[in-house]
């Protein structure tokens, strides 16, 4: 398979059944997260693996709309950057979540990015709901939680006939 059919494959899945992420998967998956570039290379992310069902549970609960999905999830990969080390920590965990979720399609899993940035819960800013339900302390940033499992309705790929080319602009 090319990279751009891991691309056109690639799509947000909601519901996974109760099959689990083997560990060869999710090593696959932490190494794509790794080898993703950063600004200056500084690598301020890191990434905690959520397995517990409760802690899922909780996380399902960290914005008013859009995050019910960990729930159902084997796993979440919650992406955390240390801006003590750099300022572009918003960018490098976008990165590191769009490779980790390529990487989930390759290997015909099922995956749902989980915006955290700039989302709330009942007017509680989630990034403060998920540091406190991970006790992560606050010079760390939460983009997002990559959420991950098997599903049986992976919606079909795209073709390159899907895609929008009136959204390409030369200049000359």
């Amino acid at each position: 398979m090319t990279l751009l059919d891991t691309m056109l494959k690639r799509r947000s899945t909601r519901k996974f059944t109760d099959k689990p992420v083997t560990k060869e998967e999710l090593d696959k998956i932490l190494q794509a997260a790794l080898l993703a570039p950063t600004s200056m290379n500084r690598k301020p992310c890191n990434f905690m693996v959520v397995e517990r069902r409760e802690t899922l549970e909780k996380l399902a609960k960290s914005k008013d709309h859009g995050a019910d999905l960990i729930s159902g999830a084997d796993k979440a990969i919650v992406v955390l950057a240390d801006t003590m080390i750099a300022d572009t920590w918003c960018e490098d965990s976008s990165i590191a979540l769009t490779y980790m979720h390529l990487m989930a399609s390759e290997l015909d899993l099922g995956s749902c990015w989980v915006q955290i940035h700039l989302r709330s819960k009942d007017g509680k800013n989630s990034e403060e709901i998920v540091r406190d339900i991970l006790k992560i302390d606050s010079h760390y940033r939460i983009a997002g939680i990559l959420a991950i499992g098997h599903s049986e309705n992976i919606p079909k790929p795209h073709t390159i006939d899907d895609v929008d080319k009136n959204k390409i602009h030369f200049l000359i």
